[in-house]
C-alpha cells in the first residue's frame, strides 16, 4: 500500500524508512537491501534454529537456507502488520520441521548457546523469569513439552509480541496466550524454592 496516513490516523503500511522498505527493495531485486536484513535478522533466527536443535553447526546451516529461501520468494511476502523478523523465523521453523522429519533427529537443547533472554512483557511471568539465572530457567525450560517450549522460547528468548508468536505457531492469539500461561506456571512448578 502507498496511501499516507493523515496526522492523527493510524499507518496502514509500514515505515517506509524501516525493514518493510528493505523488503520492498529486495523486491525489485536490491541484494544491498536484501543484505541488510539478513545482518538484520540473522541473530534473531540462528538463536531461534539454535536453541531447537541444540547443534551450532546445524544452526548455522538451517540459517543460511532460512535466507537462501526467504531471498528466492521475497516477491510473495506482503505486509501483514508484522515485523518481517517473524516471517524469517516461520521458514526457519519449517525447516527445522523438514529436517526432524527426513533424518528423524531428536530435538535437543542447549543452555551454552543462548546468550541472553530478552524479556518483552510485564506481570506475574516476568516476575519469574526475572528471578532465576538462564542455566537454570532454560533446564527447566527443557522439561515443558515442545509446544510450552517454543511458545517461551518465542515470546521471552526472541521477545516477539503474542500476534508473532500466534503467526509462527500457526495459532490464534487466544491460543498462544493460553499456551503461555500454562506455561510459565509449569515453570514456576519447576523452579527451585529459591528462584520463585
Amino acid at each position: 500500500m502507498t496511501a499516507t496516513a493523515h496526522a492523527g490516523e493510524p499507518a496502514d503500511h509500514p515505515d517506509e524508512s524501516g525493514a518493510w522498505a528493505l523488503v520492498k527493495a529486495s523486491q525489485t531485486g536490491d541484494m544491498v537491501a536484501f543484505g541488510e536484513l539478513f545482518d538484520r535478522y540473522y541473530e534473531v533466527v540462528f538463536r531461534y534454529v539454535l536453541f531447537r536443535m541444540g547443534d551450532r553447526t546445524l544452526a548455522e546451516d538451517i540459517t543460511q537456507e532460512t535466507f537462501v529461501r526467504a531471498l528466492r520468494r521475497i516477491t510473495s511476502v506482503s505486509y501483514q502488520g508484522r515485523d518481517i523478523g517473524a516471517w524469517f523465523v516461520t521458514i526457519a521453523r519449517n525447516l527445522i520441521f523438514d529436517h526432524v522429519k527426513s533424518s528423524r533427529y531428536r530435538l535437543e537443547q542447549t543452555t551454552n548457546e543462548i546468550i541472553e533472554l530478552s524479556p518483552s512483557t510485564s506481570g506475574p511471568e516476568q516476575q519469574v523469569l526475572d528471578g532465576a539465572t538462564n542455566d537454570e530457567l532454560l533446564r527447566c525450560v527443557r522439561k515443558l513439552n515442545p509446544d510450552q517450549q517454543e511458545c517461551i522460547q518465542l515470546r521471552f528468548l526472541q521477545g516477539l509480541s503474542v500476534a508473532e508468536t500466534a503467526e509462527i505457531m500457526d495459532r490464534n492469539e487466544g491460543a498462544v496466550k493460553a499456551l503461555q500461561h500454562r506455561a510459565v506456571r509449569r515453570l514456576a512448578q519447576l523452579l527451585p524454592e529459591g528462584l520463585r
